[in-house]
């Protein structure tokens, strides 16, 4: 059974940095290119970065140039560095496939950018 667990989410002040981490058992990711998503209060859970089996990454514009994504096969870990945190990143964030995020959802973790 394939398990999804992110971490690393808290609480941060605007301008601060966390590293998120998102690590899968029960399947091998190294095939797949992998996505963070969020989901903010109130509002549909929406795709952010992505990587792809060879590294290649892609970003929506509005974390373009704050937020890295990386990955780590022999851990089948991704991790999401985000730097110059706004009070708009308030979300829940997950991971999962992309484009077609067909694992089983986990339970995300909370970040919450505040002063």
């Amino acid at each position: 059974q394939v398990q999804v667990v992110e971490s690393g989410g808290g609480l941060v002040q605007p301008g601060g940095s966390l590293r998120l981490s998102c690590a899968v058992s029960g399947d091998i990711i190294s095939i797949y290119v992998m996505g963070w998503y969020r989901q903010a209060p109130g509002k549909q859970r929406e795709f952010i970065a992505s990587i792809g089996t060879t590294g290649t990454t892609d970003y929506v514009d509005f974390v373009k140039g704050r937020f890295t994504v990386s990955r780590d096969n022999a851990k089948n870990t991704i991790y999401l560095q985000m730097n110059s945190l706004k009070v708009e990143d308030t979300a829940v964030y997950f991971c999962n496939r992309r484009p077609f995020p067909t694992l089983s959802w986990g339970q995300g973790t909370q970040v919450t950018v505040s002063s």
